[in-house]
């Protein structure tokens, strides 16, 4: 099964809070950014992200320059149903983020949580991390999350990559700065709890 396909019917089959990586409310992701003290007109992309209600919160803290990515409709569709007549005021976009392309530095804020930790390919992570360097401002911020060291082997029925801080510096290289980092125990809707792992970078000029 392709990607695309894999990812359509897992949105198409299950209801958003009945997938592992749910959130109700996506708050470290939002903290981080709402930590960068930045214009409410800043340029932000949420990759991968899906049914996330992280746009959702985006929205109520004032943001009004934001863009979805997600390989999946369905996932898209959910997101855009639930925000209603807001959802005219976000950018979304159905696309693979090692395949798309972007404006040059498009964005001031690249925010990936549970995307980079699927790209197992050495390729694909080189081609995500192109996009990343192209389409980000410079002195702009990548707020990554993937599973940890101690995370799981495996989501959705697909093999995952696991990272430390320093094994993520060491995938975007001495182009990004780290600036902060940061472990976190996500709780599933199924009572189980999965390790990862934050970090921010700056995208040095």
């Amino acid at each position: 099964m392709q990607k695309k396909e894999h990812w359509e019917t897992v949105y198409s089959t299950k209801s958003p809070d009945s997938v592992s990586w749910f959130q109700e409310h996506a708050e470290t992701s939002l903290n981080f950014i709402k930590k960068l003290n930045l214009e409410k007109g800043t340029s932000i992309i949420d990759v991968g992200g899906g049914a996330s209600t992280l746009v959702d919160d985006l929205l109520v803290n004032g943001y009004s320059r934001l863009s979805v990515l997600d390989l999946s409709g369905a996932a898209l569709e959910t997101a855009k149903n639930r925000i209603g007549a807001n959802s005219v005021n976000v950018q979304w976009l159905e696309a693979d983020v090692t395949e798309v392309q972007f404006p040059k530095h498009q964005f001031e804020v690249w925010h990936d949580r549970a995307v980079f930790h699927f790209l197992t390919k050495p390729e694909e992570r080189e081609a995500y991390i192109k996009n990343v360097t192209h389409s980000v401002k410079p002195a702009g911020h990548i707020i990554i999350s993937t599973f940890a060291e101690d995370g799981p082997a495996q989501c959705s029925g697909l093999p995952v990559m696991r990272y430390s801080a320093e094994a993520l510096q060491a995938e975007f290289g001495e182009g990004f700065l780290l600036e902060e980092q940061l472990k976190e125990n996500h709780h599933t809707p199924f009572g189980t709890t999965q390790k990862f792992v934050f970090c921010h970078f700056v995208k040095k000029v």
